[in-house]
This record gives structure tokens, C-alpha cells and sequence, in this order.
């Protein structure tokens, strides 16, 4: 399934993506939480239960509705530096030994067409096309041959970096985490119809042009890798975001330095999982 977090008609609620359809969960399941948070929380019951109403549930044209970020409010937002070889390669960085999180505050999230800011504080906006994941059941100590029990699914993330206020800090938190610099979306692909999260290509484009191009196979630590060394050290949660790295094509590292400016559209595609593209406008 294809879930969504949808705005309509001034209220924002779940839905499941059909076509060029959205089904309703709120009109179809009342039951149901409205959340996607909460919704990943009731577990299994509550992905029958929407499985159902795909079937006869009712429905409103997706282009009647406003796409959200899939998890409006996740608990944690967690990334990874250095996770391509090729990204590694253009940093001039040696190759971690062991993965390199760091974490974007929640405030960050942003809808899959929703602009992003370019700070007051600085002109140097960079983009990070990634492949993102949402756990699914709070969980500790997940081995990596189990990994996948608790991974809901799979979306597409935008880790938008500010790369002076990045350098200023070990932990980068600053520079990864100003507001409106996480879009998510368009919808959360469930893990049972995505399949293998590591043969998916990914591509970036500002303004129609080609900045990064690569495939998941090329992830340093895996996804299933990523979900054993976080539980080891705490509990994840359902709605918790990861986002897996970038691959090579970075704007910091061309020659001249290719960062966004206002008015460019940075559109990331990954098979499977639709695409996501926002402007770039001066912040309010």
C-alpha cells in the first residue's frame, strides 16, 4: 500500500494512495486513527483494516487534496553522513568504520511539494536525495536478519543541509535541521509492496538538471544495518524516520559549488517510491 497524509476541505487526516485517487480512511474506517503515527502504532489490525477499505472505501481525486509529509510528527528524525562510496570519495573524507548518525530536529519536516527555505543566515543550501524508512513497532536490540519486521516502509527524504552552519558543529544537528529542510513523502510505500529496499534507483535534479544518480546497492551500511546499530543503543518507536544517506552530486562539491538558489526546484525520483519537488523561496 501507498499511505498518505492528505489535507481537505481544513482537515488533515490518513488515506491510502489508488490511482490517481486517495481513499479516505477517516470516511471509510472511523475508527481509525488519524495520525499516521498513531496508525503504525495499532499494528497489523490497522493495515487490514485500511487494506479493506481500498476495496469499496470512498474516495476523492488525488488532485483535490494536499500531499503532507507521510509522518507529520515522528519522535525522532534520524540521519547518516557518508553512507555512498562515491559520496565519500567527492568529500575527500576517509570511509567511516562505523555509521555516522546525527539527527534532524522533527521541527524540520516538510511536505513532499511544500517550499524550503533559503536561511536569512547563509546562501549556502545544499540538497541530499535519500531513501528514507519509518520504523513500525517499538522495538530494541533488532538483529539485522530481522530488521525488516520493523520497518513499516519506505518514502523519499530531502535531507537539506546548510553547509557553513553544518562545518560549525561535530555534530551537524545545526546545519541539517533549520526549518522546512525535511521534505518527506509523497506517501509511505509499505515494505511488503516495495520489495528489496536495496536495488532502487535515485535521482536529483535542480531545475532539470542532473545533479546525483545512483542505486541503493551502493549504501555502505544497509538499511537493515541502520535499524540494528540505532536499537542497540535505544528504543525506536513507530513513525521514527531514518533517512539513509546521500550519494555523490552533492552541491558543495562542484566545482564551481553548485547550492541552491531561490526560485530552483530540487525534484529526487526513487523507483518505487514516486518523487518529491520543492521550490526554493527566501525564508519568511
Amino acid at each position: 500500500m501507498k499511505l498518505a497524509t492528505f489535507s481537505q476541505a481544513g482537515s488533515t487526516r490518513i488515506g491510502v494512495i489508488s490511482g490517481d485517487e486517495v481513499v479516505d480512511l477517516a470516511a471509510a474506517a472511523p475508527e481509525m486513527p488519524r495520525a499516521m503515527e498513531a496508525f503504525l502504532a495499532a499494528g497489523a489490525p490497522a493495515l487490514e483494516r485500511a487494506r479493506a477499505a481500498v476495496r469499496g472505501g470512498p474516495r476523492l481525486p488525488l488532485a483535490s487534496v494536499k500531499l503532507e509529509a507521510p509522518v507529520l510528527a515522528p519522535r525522532k528524525f534520524l540521519a547518516i553522513g557518508l553512507n555512498y562510496k562515491d559520496h565519500i570519495a567527492e568529500t575527500g573524507r576517509p570511509a567511516p568504520d562505523f555509521p555516522m548518525f546525527f539527527n534532524k530536529q522533527v521541527t524540520c519536516v516538510n511536505g513532499p511539494f511544500d517550499p524550503i527555505h533559503m536561511p536569512r543566515v547563509s546562501d549556502k543550501l545544499d540538497y541530499e536525495g535519500e531513501l528514507a524508512f519509518v520504523i513500525g513497532k517499538r522495538c530494541r536490540h533488532v538483529p539485522k536478519e530481522r530488521a525488516r519486521e520493523v520497518i513499516a516502509g519506505y518514502l523519499i527524504c530531502n535531507d537539506v543541509s546548510v553547509r557553513d552552519w553544518q562545518q560549525r558543529s561535530a555534530t551537524m544537528t545545526l546545519g541539517k535541521s533549520f526549518d522546512t529542510h525535511g521534505p518527506l513523502g509523497p506517501w509511505l510505500v509499505t515494505a511488503d509492496e516495495l520489495g528489496d529496499p536495496h536495488v532502487l534507483d535515485l535521482e536529483t535534479t535542480v531545475d532539470g538538471e542532473r545533479r546525483q544518480k545512483s542505486n541503493t546497492q551502493h549504501l555502505v551500511f544497509d538499511c537493515f544495518a541502520q535499524v540494528e546499530t540505532l536499537s542497540t543503543v535505544f528504543t525506536l518507536e513507530p513513525g521514527d524516520v531514518v533517512s539513509t544517506g546521500t550519494c555523490g552530486g552533492v552541491g558543495v562539491a562542484m566545482n564551481p559549488r553548485g547550492y541552491l538558489k531561490v526560485g530552483q526546484r530540487v525534484r529526487i525520483e526513487i523507483s518505487g517510491l514516486g518523487a518529491i519537488e520543492n521550490e526554493v523561496i527566501p525564508e519568511p
